[in-house]
């Protein structure tokens, strides 16, 4: 444990060097077109799809910019839908799985493009995926996978070998593993403020340590109460993901907030970095409790991530714990320290997919499953277009029934139970 006290500061590495901008707190308008409810990748997306057709826009954030997830997650882009094809086909038939799948995919490449078009001034790297097979049985489904995804959703794959498995990752855990080209990593904090600086630049306001406090019917439209005073909105997005509180608990029944936490390694000998992620890929496994690590911007930490703890915990208590899950990976870093522990919550559904649409009034986009990088700025873009009454706003999960289960109220206390047996699989490798 005085491995880690005196060598790492408990906050998030993204935030070195990143001035994220810190608001005034005042009272929010009276009126708006679009009143907002979360200041992250999805409230911003929105508001700067909102604002910049006309629309005046008030996005609320509880805390200050940066407090959320979208400047402390992973940093990983993907196209990632986690149910198989087979088993949405099963649920809705071929043309909808397909469809639904191919919403991650337009995601992605919308971050891609949205990158270029705007200059996004955020780390982008193109470096793909690797995902790691954690036992000979997952790299054949894996096999099974990658034919599924090219044959019926045209999404690029590779195979890799255990054999060939060192131009990937200087280990040994893995069976192997596929590659995913397309897959890219970024600097959350910095897309973070670019994202709001699109969404002010488009014209919408901006109102941080806002917390909304309950949503009421008022006539024809809605009414945002808030400490600093109402809002009367004709339209409410409620953005908030695993932040989701008390003030909606429709939302708050069917979102399952579960802690993820990340360390960074100190900077490391440029020859051990190109042993340990020769091609600085961003990687994660097939284990049901996973971890997800990948190269620092700069190429000389390893950031690493994973579920330690349920529920949030000090930075004692889940660092040591990462820190031995990344030294069974690689075993070269055992003499090395940590610098920075840090830690957010994200959003997990009962079907874990994400999901889009409008309850009693108010639209909503939530629930990413740890994904939230690429699908949060691609429906908040969606949800703010179907605010605006746009046909391009329809999405391939719309009218997807958002599940809870009874007696849930936003507590997740059947987690610590399914972790263990999730973890004991895992250590079984099944």
């Amino acid at each position: 444990m005085t491995l880690f006290a005196p060598a790492f500061v408990e906050r998030s590495f993204w935030l070195d060097g990143v001035e994220l901008p810190v608001a005034v707190p005042e009272a929010p308008p009276a009126t708006a077109d679009v009143v907002i409810i979360g200041g992250g990748y999805t409230g911003l997306s929105a508001a700067a799809t909102t604002a910049a057709a006309g629309a005046s826009t008030v996005v609320l954030e509880r805390g200050d910019l940066g407090a959320g997830c979208s400047a402390l997650n992973g940093g990983q882009v993907s196209t990632s839908i986690k149910p198989a094809v087979g088993r949405l086909r099963a649920r809705f038939g071929d043309a909808v799985a397909k469809a639904i799948h191919g919403e991650g995919i337009q995601a992605l490449e919308r971050l891609r493009e949205l990158v270029t078009s705007a200059a996004l001034e955020c780390d982008w790297q193109p470096v793909g995926r690797f995902v790691g097979a954690t036992s000979p049985r997952h790299f054949e489904q894996l096999l099974a996978l990658r034919e599924v995804q090219q044959r019926e959703l045209g999404i690029p794959c590779e195979i890799v070998t255990r054999q060939e498995q060192h131009r990937e990752l200087g280990t040994d855990v893995y069976y192997g593993g596929l590659v995913y080209p397309r897959h890219a990593a970024v600097q959350p904090a910095r897309l973070l403020r670019e994202l709001h600086r699109l969404a002010l630049q488009a014209g919408s306001r901006y109102h941080a340590q806002t917390p909304a406090l309950a949503i009421d019917r008022e006539g024809g439209g809605l009414r945002v109460r808030t400490p600093r005073g109402d809002i009367a909105a004709r339209h409410v997005i409620i953005a908030t993901n695993g932040y989701t509180g008390r003030f909606s608990p429709w939302h708050r029944r069917r979102i399952i907030p579960i802690a993820s936490q990340i360390i960074a390694t100190e900077p490391l000998a440029p020859a051990l970095m190109r042993e340990l992620m020769p091609m600085r890929r961003v990687v994660s496994d097939t284990r049901r409790v996973i971890v997800y690590y990948r190269a620092s911007p700069d190429g000389t930490r390893v950031l690493f991530g994973g579920r330690s703890t349920v529920f949030n915990a000090p930075a004692a208590v889940y660092a040591p714990r990462l820190m031995g899950w990344m030294r069974r990976i690689f075993p070269q870093l055992g003499g090395a320290r940590i610098t920075h522990a840090w830690a957010g919550t994200v959003a997990f559904t009962f079907d874990t997919m994400p999901h889009i649409g409008e309850h009693d009034g108010v639209h909503y986009c939530m629930g990413y499953c740890g994904s939230g990088v690429s699908l949060s700025t691609w429906f908040g873009h969606k949800v703010g277009l179907k605010v605006l009454g746009r046909p391009a706003g329809r999405t391939a999960l719309d009218g997807v029934p958002f599940q809870t289960r009874p007696l849930y109220n936003g507590h997740p206390w059947f987690l610590s139970p399914s972790i263990l047996a999730y973890r004991t699989l895992d250590a079984l490798k099944l």
